[in-house]
């Protein structure tokens, strides 16, 4: 029998494990050991400094891990911003109601609601920032209202700590192996071009069902906020980014509009392809070549896909091209369709119209990719940011959820005379903030407990076994060492993560000795059971006090997706149409969030979702387009066609905001109306090109907007009880070719 030494595929899969540790587990490791390293780091300067608790600094480089060192960076900036504003509220309270604990503590509580109000309506590390303003109350306050004269040296020492463990986290992270945001960032950015270019293939190729388009677009809403999160913490580090990051935001704005555009296009083509009529296969038959010849566009000479910005200035060049010959092929191929067909010409121009689109938002969208690949660029100048979206409604409900929580406790804790009782308040009011923003944040604090009550156990062992048989910094620093690591290598797991985060935070806040240490067991308990009810009472408000995992509130984000089309229709045109695309696609993602165990909900979620953005979008080029008009050729549709533009513009609202079959038949009917004056303004008289252009847009935004509520996968058409289902073109006045 051979042993393993003498298999000469021993050493060969010996080696590929090895390769395989380097490149998959070896970047943990070094992040776990950074950690760590700057924790303990942090932990000694604490010591040296004479602080009054040292553990507070290596708690702080815990909570602003992040595996980059951009993230770290943004989450330190904001933390210190949070926790000086705090400080300075903790100042404020203190000196109005320090003889009044009750009035401070209902303002703590008002507060720390409002924080949380602003934390649940920010994105990224900016919501960090609104948790620490809150915490820092809760954390400085408490104490300090029982010690009113101690408060400035509390708020001075809090600060010094937490700025100790900032710098530890960023100079280690920065300056030990580094890890910088910029590739992550080059490896999203080229990811998403690539797979776009097969969405563009499989879509206009006919391949895609609605199914792997709504999955597809799910993805890409999670890469656009990714994204922005990534440009958000790589200018804290990298300078190269700094000076691209308008071209970035860009980015993103003109990958929003693509994508709608391309899936609305999509979507007219399932339509037609569904239609029974001859005149819809006429269309198709017309428009196929134009669809075919789009994807080579976007391909090397090789035959693989433009990856990098020096690819796509190449195809730039191609999209330029083709888009300045494209107009003069669609007049040609549309010269010979049947002129005497309303519905066909319709269907022709609107999905020529919107093939143009997407060639021209694709031309674009190349172009300022290709741009990365200069320091410096005109396509820099962009100061439109990704904006987000959260319901209001939401968030004044977590906002409150951590006043009751806070108040509760605070209220048990002043009438039960619980010596830790403070612990539990302030804690609870800070995990209540803190998991607001989590798919299940019950669910997140329970297995944060779960954490803690691990931290509890191995706290009492090292407080009251091993810190009295050890004596020294360095051997303190070798005896937490294991743990620690244990702690954050578990916060690398995403399935253990909250257990990580739980012992990360509590087993240091228990276990490590402040400069003058107390060996206090009933102390030491009653804190364990302060923060173990702090995180069980967390859990428990999260299931009762209006749940955020309810169907409940999906259907609020529903409703505020819907609320969208009322602003496209309503809302001031500058920037409009970013806002829209940023603000859908945020409560998309919150949606997406929420819904990853109920697929059903998910499903009737992402309906509402495209049917906004595909007829809020077409809302928006309508409005443009008129607003062109009025301002440039005022007379070239009658008083009676800005009427019916008019009264769609009431309907489709009305139709958004109460969905029901008597909304439906009225935005229909106006929709049909204005189609109707809009093909009399054409009239079968001659007129300029650019003005029969202009109006045939004009239909061409109507018509669209006619096919999607008319859609038969729209979550609408359950409505259309009563309608006739085919719905007929208008066709009172003839389109004249």
């Amino acid at each position: 029998m051979n042993r393993p030494a003498d298999n000469p595929a021993f050493p060969v899969q010996l080696r590929e494990a090895a390769a395989d540790w380097w490149h998959n587990e070896r970047p943990t490791w070094i992040y776990v050991f950074k950690m760590v390293f700057a924790a303990l780091l942090a932990l000694g300067i604490g010591y040296a400094l004479d602080l009054q608790s040292p553990r507070s600094a290596l708690i702080t480089v815990f909570i602003v891990m992040q595996p980059q060192s951009g993230m770290i960076l943004a989450k330190s900036f904001y933390r210190v911003i949070g926790t000086l504003i705090g400080s300075a509220v903790v100042v404020v309270f203190v000196g109005l109601f320090a003889q009044t604990p009750e009035l401070f503590l209902i303002a703590s509580a008002l507060w720390i609601g409002l924080c949380t109000v602003g934390s649940a309506h920010n994105r990224n590390f900016r919501s960090y920032g609104f948790v620490l303003s809150g915490y820092t109350v809760a954390l400085i306050g408490l104490p300090a209202a029982l010690n009113p004269g101690t408060t400035f040296d509390s708020v001075t020492t809090r600060v010094t700590e937490i700025t100790v463990g900032i710098a530890c986290a960023g100079l280690v992270s920065a300056l030990v192996f580094p890890q910088a945001s910029a590739p992550g960032l080059v490896r999203v950015i080229r990811g998403r071009f690539t797979a776009f270019v097969d969405l563009i293939g499989a879509t206009l190729g006919g391949t895609a069902d609605r199914q792997q388009l709504e999955a597809t677009n799910a993805r890409f809403v999670g890469d656009i906020i990714g994204l922005e999160a990534l440009r958000s913490s790589a200018i804290f580090e990298d300078p190269e980014i700094r000076l691209r990051s308008g071209r970035l935001s860009r980015m993103n704005s003109e990958f929003m509009a693509l994508s709608t555009r391309v899936h609305a296009l999509h979507q007219l083509l399932n339509r037609l392809h569904a239609n029974p009529a001859p005149g819809a296969a006429i269309v198709i038959d017309a428009l196929s070549p134009y669809f075919r010849e789009v994807q080579p566009l976007l391909t090397r000479g090789s035959g693989e896909p433009v990856m990098s910005a020096v690819d796509a200035a190449d195809a730039g060049l191609k999209l330029e091209e083709y888009k300045r010959e494209l107009p003069r092929r669609v007049r040609a191929t549309r010269d010979r369709l049947p002129a005497d067909s309303d519905s066909v010409m319709l269907d022709f121009d609107t999905a020529s119209e919107l093939l143009y689109r997407v060639i021209d938002d694709l031309h674009a969208y190349t172009l300022t990719y290709a741009s990365l690949n200069q320091r410096r660029h005109e396509r820099e100048q962009w100061d439109h940011a990704y904006t987000a979206k959260t319901s209001m409604t939401t968030a004044l409900i977590a906002g409150a959820r951590a006043a009751v929580t806070l108040l509760l406790l605070s209220a048990f804790w002043i009438l039960s005379g619980w010596p830790s009782g403070d612990v539990a308040a302030l804690n609870a009011a800070a995990f209540c903030a803190i998991t607001s923003a989590a798919p299940d944040p019950a669910k997140a604090t329970r297995t944060v407990a779960i954490g803690v009550v691990f931290a509890a156990i191995a706290g009492y062992v090292y407080t009251f076994h091993l810190l009295p048989r050890i004596d020294g910094y360095w051997m303190l620093a070798a005896m937490l060492a294991p743990v620690l690591m244990l702690a954050v290598l578990l916060t690398t797991k995403p399935r253990w993560a909250g257990y990580g985060l739980g012992i990360c935070i509590f087993f240091p806040f228990l276990a490590v000795p402040d400069n003058f240490a107390h060996f206090n067991a009933a102390g030491y308990i009653n804190e364990a059971i302060a923060l173990l009810v702090s995180l069980i009472v967390t859990a428990v408000a999260f299931m009762l006090l209006l749940p955020p995992t309810t169907d409940w509130t999906v259907r609020v984000l529903e409703r505020q997706l819907r609320k969208q089309v009322v602003d496209a229709c309503f809302g001031k045109l500058a920037h409009l149409a970013l806002k829209f695309e940023s603000g859908t696609r945020d409560l998309m993602h919150q949606i997406t969030m929420l819904t990853s165990s109920r697929p059903a909900l998910r499903q009737s979620a992402f309906g509402w979702t495209f049917a906004t953005l595909e007829i809020g979008h077409a809302i928006i080029e309508l409005r443009t387009e008129l607003n062109g008009i009025r301002s440039e050729q005022p007379d070239l549709l009658p008083p009676t066609a800005h009427a019916a533009l008019n009264r769609l513009r009431e309907t489709i609202p009305a139709l958004f905001a109460s969905p029901t079959p008597a909304t439906l038949a009225d935005a229909l009917a106006a929709n049909d109306h204005a189609i109707e004056q809009v093909q009399q303004s054409i009239g079968p008289h001659y007129r300029e090109r650019s003005e029969r252009h202009r109006l045939q847009r004009t239909l061409s935004y109507l018509h669209f907007i006619r096919t999607a509520l008319l859609d038969p996968q729209s979550p609408l058409q359950p409505m259309r009880t009563g309608t006739d289902s085919t719905h007929p073109t208008p066709s009172r006045a003839r389109h004249a070719t």
